[in-house]
């Protein structure tokens, strides 16, 4: 279970789709989690991972360097 507070317009828009559909609201903010969660994931994740890079203080490698390190040049 999962309660969340929206903004009245948000809320409001959510309360005529549920009407004029006859689905209830819980629906749709399922579905729209469904549909976006993995994009949020993937920003917040990799916002993560970039702190910690920095926050270690290893050295980036260019990507040209990584294929040749690994032997991926053209």
């Amino acid at each position: 279970m999962l309660t969340i507070r929206l903004p009245d317009e948000i809320e409001s828009r959510l309360n005529i789709l549920a009407e004029a559909t006859k689905r209830p609201k819980s629906f749709y903010v399922r579905e729209a989690l469904e549909r976006s969660l993995e994009d949020i994931e993937d920003v917040y994740l990799a916002e993560a991972a970039l702190e910690q890079f920095r926050a270690g203080g290893e050295k980036a490698v260019a990507l040209e360097e990584l294929e040749r390190r690994v032997g991926l040049e053209d």
